[in-house]
């Protein structure tokens, strides 16, 4: 069930920015989506290929090792995102330029 959320989430996302991007930024949008599994959907999938691809050539590597350290990377992203959002972030905050100070 979570790829058929996921494969929705992709399409509405798709819906929601293709036309835009394409009109005003004259560029292209993937949709980066992944299930709550981790699972890449469509063209997220093709994106981290072609990526892998990329470095691989410019790293002088083969294909698996480059497409093994974006996924570890990508997975470690997701990790920190789910720990952060159910602890909360502990971080410094930032802090806000008061406009009526003239500190400056």
């Amino acid at each position: 069930s979570s790829g058929i959320n996921a494969e929705y989430g992709e399409k509405e996302k798709n819906r929601i920015h293709k036309e835009r991007t394409h009109q005003v930024e004259k560029s292209t949008f993937s949709p980066i989506v992944c299930s709550t599994m981790g699972v890449l959907e469509g063209e997220a999938e093709k994106f981290y290929r072609r990526v892998a691809v990329l470095l691989a050539n410019r790293t002088r590597q083969t294909y698996p090792h480059a497409i093994r350290y974006i996924r570890q990377r990508l997975a470690f992203c997701l990790l920190k995102t789910v720990v952060a959002s159910l602890r909360g972030f502990r971080g410094t905050k930032a802090t806000r330029l008061n406009a009526d100070r003239s500190e400056l």
